[in-house]
């Protein structure tokens, strides 16, 4: 007479096999939105720089030397901005260099932009 179905070593090597696929599904899984959420941080950091460079740009400011921090939100999140404005060899142009970081975590700089303000006369 044969004997059907599995035998226990069959079964446990078969349940073996599923965790070990489960558990590496899973950490894909949980790295995947992490990389997400780092994406949109990075992303809301992107657009804090640009609103603050084009409100500088829209008001035709000349801005004095030397550093300005401040805080502001942007979908949700509060974000910290330090300004560093320098001189350049032509007095007409200075040089202004934005970093964005987490107020989380404000040793982190997720974005940074520089552009030139210029005299107007």
């Amino acid at each position: 007479m044969k004997a059907r179905g599995f035998t226990l070593i069959e079964v446990l090597v078969a349940l073996a096999v599923l965790g070990i696929t489960l558990a590496a599904a899973a950490k894909l899984v949980i790295g995947s939105t992490d990389l997400l959420i780092d994406y949109r941080t990075r992303t809301l950091a992107s657009w804090v720089a640009s609103n603050l460079i084009n409100e500088q740009l829209a008001q035709r400011a000349y801005p004095e030397t030397g550093a300005t921090e401040g805080r502001v939100q942007q979908g949700g999140e509060i974000f910290i901005y330090r300004m560093n404005v320098s001189p350049t060899p032509n007095y007409s142009f200075r040089r202004v260099e934005l970093q964005i970081l987490a107020a989380a975590a404000p040793t982190h700089v997720l974005s940074t932009q520089v552009y030139y303000a210029t005299r107007t006369q």
